[in-house]
């Protein structure tokens, strides 16, 4: 990773873990889930708003966790917002790529959460990253059990 990339990664990091954006709980969410890394003990919990059509019309998160986790999470929530089913779950398999392909695959699409790329060279911090996107996944697909990143 360039020491360009690992300032930006850290300063983004920083900052959405200082001030999380969607750090609450919606007034009507649709869907919710939750998520726990056994290892560290990171929990969150995931709230979806769709429309009538499917798309993610807001997301919210609440939890606790470690800066690369609460930054994830409050990435994630505005990478979503106004997607479509189809959209957020491509999003969440580039994202998925990202962090766990091979380290010279370049997802496509994934705007600011470019970040997260230096992740890849953490492996036990890359569950820290995904945690939220897995509670997100069983969120948008309807499933009652906790997403765990073992």
């Amino acid at each position: 990773m360039s020491a360009e990339l690992r300032e930006l990664y850290q300063s983004t990091i920083l900052d959405h873990n200082r001030e999380p954006r969607n750090f609450r709980v919606p007034a009507t969410p649709s869907h919710r889930a939750d998520g726990y890394n056994p290892l560290c003990g990171d929990r969150v919990t995931i709230y979806l708003t769709l429309d009538g059509d499917g798309a993610i019309e807001d997301v919210a998160f609440q939890g606790s966790g470690c800066a690369i986790s609460t930054a994830s999470a409050s990435l994630m929530t505005q990478a979503l917002k106004g997607l479509g089913r189809a959209e957020a779950l491509a999003l969440f398999d580039n994202f998925h790529e990202l962090l766990t392909g091979a380290p010279d695959s370049s997802p496509q699409d994934i705007g600011k959460l470019a970040v997260f790329a230096g992740v890849r060279e953490f492996p036990m911090r890359v569950k820290c990253a995904t945690l939220a996107w897995h509670a997100f996944r069983s969120a948008i697909e309807g499933r009652s059990e906790t997403a765990k990143t073992e």
